[in-house]
């Protein structure tokens, strides 16, 4: 039975174990528990489809599919993600990406998702966030804020990173960190951020590994003042993923999430 986490934190620097901030169910103010079967809850998600022409900009070899349960399900209390090898519209593999965009969007807050990941070279796994502002923007200006990313050629790491204007990984400058990862595909992880006015801190089950300060100097460098959206997605291959190849013996591979919550303090 799914149990709400209860943190409790004191005198924390800037690279503490712990989380900064004390949240409770109270501040609770948005969450997918996945106790329900079927499609994915359609008032909290989007099935979005509308990079696969240009594989998202990462040349990525997945279809994202829409509405379609082969891809995205909820059963036994887990969304799965699940990518396959079948061809699809020119694509050699169909995968599902999620997002709560012009459904759910905020500003600052805590974000926690338990989920297990997928095994096998060429997958590439995220648990990520996007400035709204996409929408009248380009990226990276909009902000891009990765809370877990995984490829599967690098089975024992985590990454969790950063992507504006200033700092992203096209010019080089993305501000993020790696780090051990133990059991990722036999055990579920909680996969967090909690983000202020003046920082975001990445957490792994919940101890901080990586941080992100506001310089204080322009959008930039921070556009994180403004609403984000959460974007949960399998992608297959892509400049990262596929770095090393695909192997297509993996497949059916799936992402599990348990859950996803969002606190806020009021």
């Amino acid at each position: 039975m799914k149990k709400y986490l209860l943190f409790t934190f004191v005198g924390l620097a800037s690279f503490s174990s712990f989380s900064q901030t004390k949240y409770s169910k109270k501040d609770l103010i948005w969450s997918d528990e996945f106790n329900y079967k079927g499609l994915p809850d359609t008032t909290k998600w989007n099935f979005d489809t509308h990079g696969n022409a240009n594989g998202w900009g990462n040349n990525e070899s997945q279809f994202y599919t829409n509405k379609e349960i082969n891809n995205a399900v909820v059963k036994d209390g887990y969304l799965h993600i699940i990518a396959k090898k079948e061809n699809h519209e020119n694509k050699n593999y169909t995968s599902a990406r999620l997002t709560t965009s012009n459904k759910f969007n905020f500003t600052y807050g805590r974000v926690d998702v338990r989920a297990k990941l997928p095994a096998g070279k060429g997958t590439w796994p995220a648990i990520w966030m996007l400035g709204e502002k996409i929408q009248n923007t380009k990226w990276p200006d909009c902000g891009e804020i990765d809370i877990m990313e995984h490829v599967g050629y690098d089975p024992g790491k985590l990454h969790g990173t950063v992507h504006t204007k200033a700092y992203n990984h096209v010019i080089g400058t993305q501000r993020g960190k790696a780090i051990d990862l133990p059991n990722p595909f036999s055990e579920f992880h909680v996969y967090s951020i909690e983000w202020t006015k003046d920082r975001i801190d990445f957490l792994l089950d919940n101890k901080v590994y990586h941080s992100f300060a506001n310089e204080h100097k322009t959008e930039a460098e921070w556009p994180f003042d403004s609403p984000e959206y959460i974007i949960l997605n399998l992608a297959i291959g892509g400049n990262w993923g596929g770095k090393m190849g695909i192997d297509d013996a993996i497949f059916p591979v799936s992402m599990l999430v348990d859950y996803v919550r969002v606190y806020q303090k009021k």
